[in-house]
């Protein structure tokens, strides 16, 4: 069983501070490709992206080592759990960590094993999303 993160505290506001970017599903931009690559690169993984955690789902503003995938739903996105703090989230091997390792998200084609997720504040302190680095291997 996939363990849901719970929703920050200040969810209303983080959700409305987001909107008011109005950057969910916009088309892509080369300054955001850009630094999905230099995370990827800086991190030594084979993904890489800056999402966007919606009231439902998570949304992809830029990726690098993902095809066919712009979002997934908050009930699986480990950067659900990511935005629940201001620091970066690292799990070094999500088989291993009881809140991801039923994760279809690592038990399914996608493979998830290392995740590391720095979340995106606002100048108000919402956690928006987050940039993140997954690997294949822990």
């Amino acid at each position: 069983m996939t363990v849901v993160a719970s929703k920050p505290v200040n969810e209303e506001e983080r959700i409305a501070e987001l909107k008011r970017y109005e950057i969910l599903d916009t088309l892509p931009e080369q300054a955001f490709d850009d630094l999905a690559q230099i995370a990827a690169s800086i991190c030594n993984t084979p993904v890489s992206m800056i999402s966007m955690v919606d009231s439902d789902r998570q949304w992809f503003k830029a990726s690098t080592g993902l095809s066919g995938i712009s979002e997934t739903t908050r009930d699986i996105a480990f950067c659900a759990h990511a935005i629940l703090d201001t620091q970066t989230m690292v799990v070094p091997d999500a088989k291993a960590d009881p809140r991801f390792a039923n994760n279809p998200l690592v038990t399914g084609e996608q493979r998830v094993r290392f995740y590391a997720g720095a979340p995106l504040l606002s100048p108000t302190g919402h956690a928006v999303g987050t940039l993140c680095a997954v690997d294949h291997t822990p």
